[in-house]
């Protein structure tokens, strides 16, 4: 059995904070494989691990937007996450069925993407995949064989809508424990995203923005350009809740965190994700 959560909008250093204390309940046996979905309070510029705050971000556009920052422990570039579902998944390394590679890995955990996107109706297609036979979901995971900007161009197993990248995902493995999150877009706003990052020149970040543009897209924008009536948040909770059961072959069980999660939460956004020490780290 698999559980699912809905913790709603939260904050930056909260948001992550959870995830990677679902990880540790995981790890530790005192929590099922979780899905969860969240949102965030207020909109945030998440950075990947690697990534360098002080020369990437301009943090009085940043300020000037009312957006919060926070450093993601998955790695891949910043992501404006604004009119967004975002998702977590954890789930052992040893699961039956998670493939060991981290790329195959990443196929099986996204499938449910794939599946979501087409119940709103998008021909959603996963790069890599075989275009002239449409993957199907298993019954379940035991029989699956299953720049500066994160949606700057898809990779292998990202999901895609007329060739642009619809949906942005990052993977992490620790303690045994595979955490995947990722961002599917309701609507994007390239301006707000692209005045907050810095970049050389203004022509770089001129072209950088076009070049952007041509390569993402959100949910509403795809369906608009279809004739399309715009989707709504709950739109989206339903849906990808559906493909996730449908792409991972098993019931996603409502339910809430722990006591453990939350209070293991409440410190690691307090002595972590919300400290300088972590943030501004590189």
């Amino acid at each position: 059995m698999w559980r699912f959560i809905h913790t709603g909008s939260r904050s930056p250093a909260e948001n992550m904070a959870i995830d990677e204390a679902i990880l540790t309940a995981h790890q530790e046996g005192l929590v099922p494989p979780t899905v969860r979905f969240y949102g965030w309070n207020p909109g945030t510029l998440s950075i990947g691990y690697f990534q360098q705050a002080d020369k990437e971000i301009d943090f009085e556009a940043l300020r000037g937007y009312g957006l919060g920052f926070v450093r993601r422990a998955t790695g891949g570039r910043a992501v404006l996450h604004d009119q967004e579902l975002t998702y977590s998944i954890v789930v052992s390394e040893h699961y039956p069925g998670i493939p060991a590679s981290v790329a195959e890995a990443y196929r099986v955990l996204s499938m449910g993407l794939l599946f979501g996107f087409r119940k709103l109706g998008l021909a959603a297609k996963m790069t890599g995949l075989d275009e002239e036979a449409p993957p199907q979901a298993e019954s379940s995971l035991q029989r699956a064989a299953l720049s500066a900007a994160c949606f700057d161009a898809p990779s292998k197993y990202e999901l895609v809508v007329e060739g642009r990248k619809i949906a942005g995902s990052a993977q992490m493995r620790a303690k045994g424990v595979i955490l995947q999150h990722g961002s599917i877009l309701l609507e994007l706003d390239t301006d707000k995203l692209f005045a907050v990052l810095r970049f050389a020149d203004p022509e770089a970040k001129a072209r950088m923005q076009r070049v952007f543009g041509r390569k993402a897209a959100a949910i509403n924008a795809c369906l608009r350009q279809k004739g399309g009536q715009p989707a709504t948040m709950e739109m989206l909770e339903n849906a990808f809740r559906a493909g996730f059961e449908e792409g991972l072959g098993a019931e996603l069980a409502a339910s809430e965190l722990t006591a453990y999660e939350l209070a293991l939460a409440e410190r690691l956004a307090r002595e972590k994700y919300a400290a300088d020490s972590w943030n501004l780290r590189r």
